[in-house]
């Protein structure tokens, strides 16, 4: 009877151990799939689909509008906030721009890095008009330079010699007493500051 008894409760021991064994298996199998479940994406695609459409958004507000016929603007768009590139063709442009892309929902701030090209255009008809300015200038000092040599001169004592200065090229015309005379002066034009060449084709001998 004793033989019977303990053998039924190894049984029952034994059943018992089974289940807890199951019933702890199948627990951390629950925790295991809980751990190793993939996070949704959804929120880094709505992201993602957001800024696409702001790009678009703000794109349509800077394209075909009056004041943006002559810029060229790139859009960008990470988290809401919206970079522009590129250039404006006016300060008034650039901040347009700016004001645009700041108007269109979901923009959390814009980074305005367009360059404003008239001014670049403007500077650089500055910078040709101050050269010009310059260039003239130094023509006019070159011309009434030779003149004043030339009218030093004893061999020029009594005749006209014109002068003309262009880009450093001298031109001198008018008549003189011998061709020595017309080397001569010739020689005295080269030698000021300045001068590129002299041109005495127009400058006669009257002997």
């Amino acid at each position: 009877m004793n033989g019977t008894s303990n053998r039924s409760n190894f049984h029952r021991s034994a059943l018992a151990a089974a289940s807890l064994a199951f019933a702890l298996a199948a627990g951390t199998a629950h925790g295991a799939n809980g751990a190793t479940a993939p996070e949704a994406k959804s929120d880094g695609m709505g992201a993602a689909l957001s800024d696409t459409a702001i790009t678009a958004k703000v794109k349509a507000k800077t394209m075909g509008e009056p004041g943006f016929e002559r810029s060229h603007i790139h859009v960008t768009t990470t988290n809401g906030v919206v970079t522009l590139e590129g250039s404006a063709s006016s300060a008034r442009a650039k901040s347009a721009a700016g004001e645009a892309a700041k108007s269109v929902d979901g923009v959390k701030s814009v980074d305005n890095n367009l360059k404003v090209i008239a001014k670049t255009r403007a500077a650089a008809k500055s910078r040709d008009a101050v050269a010009k300015t310059e260039r003239v200038a130094s023509d006019g000092w070159i011309t009434t330079k030779v003149k004043s040599e030339i009218l030093a001169s004893s061999l020029a004592k009594g005749f006209e010699v014109r002068v003309k200065t262009t880009h450093g090229v001298v031109v001198l015309t008018g008549s003189l007493a011998t061709q020595d005379a017309v080397e001569h002066v010739k020689d005295i034009a080269r030698k000021v500051d300045g001068v590129k060449s002299v041109d005495v084709s127009g400058l006669k001998a009257a002997g």
